[in-house]
């Protein structure tokens, strides 16, 4: 659920009977735990210019959206990412955020403390001709925290393929289709589960883009859960690495399917703020 992906805040999480969960007496260690993880993750993208071919981001957002669904509880997010691409086309990275969908679906209790999502990814990017490129690559989402005996775990590999067209140097149209070649998220039998997403960016002036995007999320043997979102924002890039996003965002989600124990509809629609700094 990442950012190095093109819908990112970003990408289908529910609450099913098969995945309940509780919040665990020790969560402020596990916080504690995952702040520092992504702080060491931080400091490493404000050193990744020293590599040649690295790169790196970190960003503070007021809710983490994926694929329309809020991973935080309506709240804000810290996240950061790093990455190493070759002149041949391979790349690999990490990206770190902090989440609550986990331990947000039960208030009361002790069996399940995660509060961190680290995912890990390799890829291959290359050009057909002037105006096309494509993405191929596999991505892993990793949850670490603890829980209970017989817990379906939520961590999840995809493999993805896209492809983007630009037919100027203002326009790109873009297409990708996520595949999960285990179970999505901690759903029950859910493994060859797929996300089509298409975008469209427009840069309207220097510096300024708009940003269009729409999904559909199929979940193997939950079609229950399956829906559509959408997201319509803009971005403001400054010359010293710093952007700010907003964004408004929106799903078709059962909303008696996506509310968590707290009461909040995770896919109901979000007005979001993202401040992030390229490295």
């Amino acid at each position: 659920m990442s950012s190095h992906t093109s819908e990112t805040t970003t990408d289908a999480v529910a609450i099913t009977a098969s995945r309940v969960r509780t919040t665990p007496a020790h969560a402020p260690k596990q916080k504690h735990a995952s702040r520092r993880a992504l702080l060491a993750l931080a400091l490493a993208c404000a050193a990744a210019p020293a590599f040649a071919g690295t790169s790196g981001s970190i960003a503070l957002t007021t809710d983490y959206l994926f694929r329309g669904v809020s991973q935080t509880n309506q709240k804000p997010a810290l996240q950061a990412g790093i990455e190493y691409a070759h002149d041949n086309g391979f790349y690999v990275g990490a990206w770190g955020s902090n989440v609550s969908w986990l331990s947000d679906t039960v208030v009361v209790g002790d069996d399940i403390s995660s509060s961190l999502e680290i995912d890990a990814y390799l890829g291959y990017r290359g050009k057909a001709g002037e105006i096309f490129s494509y993405d191929v690559g596999v991505l892993t989402y990793y949850y670490p925290g603890s829980y209970p005996s017989g817990f379906n775990s939520p961590n999840t590999t995809e493999i993805y393929v896209g492809g983007t067209l630009a037919p100027s140097e203002t326009v790109s149209i873009g297409l990708k289709y996520s595949y999960s070649v285990t179970d999505l998220f901690g759903y029950a039998d859910s493994d060859g589960s797929g996300y089509l997403d298409a975008s469209l960016n427009w840069t309207f002036q220097p510096g300024w883009a708009l940003n269009l995007h729409g999904g559909k999320q199929w979940i193997e043997g939950n079609k229950a859960f399956e829906y559509t979102d959408w997201k319509l924002g803009v971005t403001k890039s400054f010359d010293n690495g710093f952007s700010v996003a907003a964004a408004y965002s929106d799903t078709d989600a059962e909303k008696a399917l996506y509310t968590n124990a707290h009461g909040n509809f995770l896919a109901d629609s979000a007005f979001t703020l993202t401040l992030s700094k390229a490295f």
